[in-house]
């Protein structure tokens, strides 16, 4: 047994280490470090199944520091746990190239679950964690063979439960019944502006339990290690809701002039007040970074047990893999997530005689159509299936009577959806979709964000991409987002112009795995182009191809359109080849995946020598004098739409093959 003494010089090295680290960059957030250093103590000593020597051991337990301005919390105890980080890394805190940046960043830091920062994302992540495990838990595990077995923790903060995200992601989690989500919520009553009571009274006890959530008060036990750790095993316990360990501490703890403090949340200490708290947890204050002999060797226990759990699954799996070989096969399948041979084979393809077709109506055929050969494709819409359509035919609903479940029902909760997204592909072992209309990216944007600046391969399935959804108007008829979402670094938006297009886009967004990608379709049916007659729809994947090619060696004129708006572009063509001008259309699906090819190929289809180029998209002009240049005009909407009949928006905002045909007369 450890005695109190080890035990308070375990808690107070990491929060010193929190303290100099702060001060030695000048910038940071020591208060919470100070203030939660128990329960991260109690978490990776005592409580947490995980391998320090292998932060990507499958079955590890996940931790997420939700408040990630807390970070010093985590890379201290991760140094004292022995993770591959150093004591130099933690005097390099929020330095240039370190792997200690200012807020947690996943694949940055060894043993970061994910990058976390924005206030709930955390909370949000965690909840698709839990989603990922209990699926393959009841997928994969077998009599005496529970290979996935693990819990997600979380410690969030009072901003974390102020953002709508918290609610959002508290609500499905609670209805879904995720028995392995474990969150401690540091009730410290302060934010930046001061006390919370500023801005927050709810009482959060109740509201936890009425979403479902099985519910600890601590109260004043900020400092009881064994009333922490009692709580975390009670709540190992409850395998029926998830839980909220509720604990009241205090900021910047054993501060003397800045506990309970606003002063104390994000900046320094100073060197007087760091000499006044070292005293007060009666510590060497000439030393920093200093910690006891004694401690590194009682917390080398963490990485010997780690690395016996990690061995002791090993052999579990082994033999698991003897009894259930197809079930083994298939469960690493999930966790590499590789593309069988064959696995786009059953693909539709679509003649002109089966249009017109809504881009967003080829979802129902691809998810089904690759359904059975990626059973580790998992995702669905925010309430909006029915016109999103992206269901997996005879599969179930994801949902706590059966996890077995593929298709996921988020509810009308876009930014839950896509943080819930992000925390199942980091879990590995599933690769999600997420659906709604394109204008409620607006409400999913920080989550898609984060995705993005993680790299994560998250599909998202987004509808009703313009003003070609007619009379629903200008609320649901995204002007702005295309610009938007292209402005987004990693983030591959693709735009497709009929149904092959749409089919090449999904084959593009089931093998890119660095970055989300973002499908945008259309609501309204679209003619589905003959491509006897013009490229085929492969030309998808290098971004822009040329669709339609001029008759002599050069054209006179380029025609650049994405989406609905290129069969527009091919009338203009067909009305302007009548007229002797010699033209050629580029369908333009994905900015992104052109920028990636080579600089000869960008020049085959945009040669530098021809200025007289039109482009038309039914959205922001922004970014796109990048490709008409100084010399070429656009089409476009830069304004709100309207409702009405598609036709005759398009007809009114000028968006038609008749407007092209002027224009382009005009410069050539």
């Amino acid at each position: 047994m450890r005695d109190n003494n080890l035990i308070r010089l375990s808690v107070d090295t990491i929060r010193t280490l929190s303290i100099d680290g702060v001060q030695k960059a000048n910038s940071g957030h020591p208060g919470a470090p100070m203030a939660l250093a128990p329960v991260a103590y109690v978490l990776y000593r005592d409580i947490m199944r995980h391998n320090p020597k292998n932060p990507n051991w499958f079955n590890r337990d996940r931790f997420i520091l939700s408040n990630g301005h807390a970070s010093m919390l985590l890379y201290s105890v991760l140094h004292l746990s022995g993770y591959d980080i150093s004591l130099d890394d933690l005097k390099s805190f929020r330095q240039w190239g370190s792997k200690t940046p200012g807020h947690p960043e996943f694949g940055i830091t060894p043993g970061a679950e994910t990058t976390t920062g924005p206030l709930g994302q955390g909370f949000m992540n965690g909840v698709g964690m839990a989603i990922a495990e209990a699926h393959l838990a009841a997928k994969f595990n077998q009599p005496k063979y529970e290979i996935v077995d693990h819990y997600t923790y979380c410690i969030c903060s009072d901003g974390d439960l102020m953002e709508g995200a918290s609610h959002e992601a508290a609500s499905i989690a609670g209805h879904l019944g995720l028995g392995k989500l474990i969150y401690l919520y540091d009730d410290n009553h302060i934010t930046i502006e001061g006390s919370t009571d500023l801005a927050f009274s709810e009482d959060v006890q109740k509201r936890f339990e009425s979403y479902g959530w099985h519910v600890q008060n601590l109260g004043e036990k900020g400092n009881d290690v064994p009333a922490i750790t009692s709580a975390f095993e009670a709540a190992k316990q409850e395998k029926a809701k998830p839980s909220l360990i509720i604990l009241r501490t205090h900021i910047g703890y054993g501060s003397p002039n800045k506990v309970d403090t606003s002063t104390v949340h994000g900046s320094p200490l100073g060197e007087d007040e760091i000499i006044l708290t070292k005293r007060a947890y009666n510590w060497p204050s000439e030393t920093p970074f200093y910690i006891p002999a004694e401690v590194m060797e009682d917390m080398s226990s963490v990485v010997t047990r780690g690395k016996e759990e990690e061995e002791s699954w090993n052999n579990l799996f082994s033999s698991y893999k003897g009894d259930h070989p197809k079930l083994a096969e298939d469960f690493k399948s999930a966790l590499d997530q590789s593309l069988p041979s064959g696995w786009d084979s059953d693909l539709p393809g679509f003649k002109p005689e089966d249009g017109p077709m809504a881009t967003r109506a080829v979802n129902s055929k691809v998810l089904n159509a690759v359904a059975q050969k990626l059973p580790w494709l998992m995702g669905g819409s925010a309430d909006l299936e029915p016109s999103t359509k992206t269901l997996m035919k005879g599969l179930a609903y994801f949902s706590r009577e059966d996890p077995t479940g593929r298709n996921i029902t988020w509810g009308i909760r876009e930014l839950a959806m896509a943080g819930t997204a992000s925390g199942m592909q980091l879990h590995g072992g599933v690769r999600p979709y997420a659906a709604t209309f394109f204008v409620f990216t607006d409400y999913a944007r920080p989550a898609i964000r984060l995705a993005a600046l993680m790299e994560l391969p998250v599909i998202y399935v987004m509808t009703h991409d313009s003003i070609g959804l007619g009379e629903d108007g200008p609320t649901h008829q995204p002007v702005e987002h295309l610009a938007s979402l292209r402005a987004m670094p990693n983030l591959t938006v693709i735009r497709p112009a009929d149904a092959n297009e749409t089919v090449e886009a999904w084959r593009v967004a089931i093998t890119r795995m660095h970055g989300p990608s973002m499908l945008v379709l259309s609501r309204q049916g679209l003619p589905i182009i003959d491509r006897r007659q013009y490229a085929p729809a492969s030309g998808l994947s290098k971004g822009a191809y040329i669709i339609s090619r001029e008759e002599g060696d050069k054209p006179q004129a380029i025609i650049i359109a994405t989406g609905s708006e290129v069969p527009i572009a091919l009338e203009a063509k067909k009305q302007l080849t009548g007229m002797h001008f010699d033209i050629r259309v580029v369908s333009m699906p994905s900015w992104e995946l052109f920028e990636e090819q080579d600089k000869s190929y960008r020049n085959s289809v945009l040669p530098p020598d021809i200025v007289k180029r039109i482009s038309i998209e039914a959205g922001s002009a922004l970014g796109w004098h990048k490709y008409v240049g100084d010399a070429g005009k656009t089409l476009s909407i830069d304004h709100f739409g309207i409702s009405a009949p598609y036709k005759e928006i398009y007809k009114h905002f000028n968006l038609t093959a008749e407007k092209i045909v002027e224009e382009l007369k005009s410069i050539i």
